[in-house]
């Protein structure tokens, strides 16, 4: 009875270690997210984004020069204006600062004499300034910005990569 037994549990052990094995971690998935108050959804792309700005040649930039301006989207969604008066949002943009080009965002890297400037409705936008309310409706809206890099005015341009971070706050109305 007790080699039964033996063999039984052996048979139950070898069951559930094979189990074990077949339910084994490839990967892991994170979700992360966040909640807020506000009237409309942050799509998830829109969150954290990269705009590219692209390769831009030095003589562009000399003398306070500038190059082509790239799109730069928020896209909201599911969009609940109830509550709302105005049905608008502005959008503040904030920053470090550029130390050789007033008004634009800092660069880090080793490009040098550049900054990164940012329109709405083809005005600068200022730092920590809200900007022009844009109206929104029920559902689904893309908010549109510009980017663009600003060289010096007096500064020299110095050739090499660079990357720059602003952070977005959304204000309803």
């Amino acid at each position: 009875m007790k080699t039964k037994m033996k063999t039984a549990l052996l048979s139950i052990g070898l069951l559930v270690g094979a189990t074990s094995v077949a339910h084994a971690a490839d990967g892991t998935v994170t979700f992360i997210g966040s909640v807020h108050s506000g009237a409309c959804s942050i799509k998830p792309d829109s969150v954290d984004q990269t705009v590219q700005l692209g390769a831009i040649a030095k003589h562009q930039l000399q003398s306070g020069g500038k190059s082509t301006a790239r799109p730069v989207r928020i896209e909201l969604e599911g969009c609940d204006l109830t509550g709302l008066t105005d049905k608008t949002v502005t959008t503040t943009f904030t920053g470090a600062p550029s130390s050789a080009v007033p008004g634009a965002i800092g660069t880090v890297g080793g490009a040098g004499g550049v900054g990164v400037m940012m329109t709405h409705g083809g005005k600068l936008i200022e730092l920590g300034v809200p900007t022009t309310p844009q109206a929104i409706g029920v559902g689904d809206n893309t908010l549109e910005f510009g980017a663009y890099v600003q060289g010096a005015a007096t500064d020299p341009i110095i050739p090499g990569s660079f990357s720059a971070v602003t952070n977005f706050t959304l204000a309803y109305q």
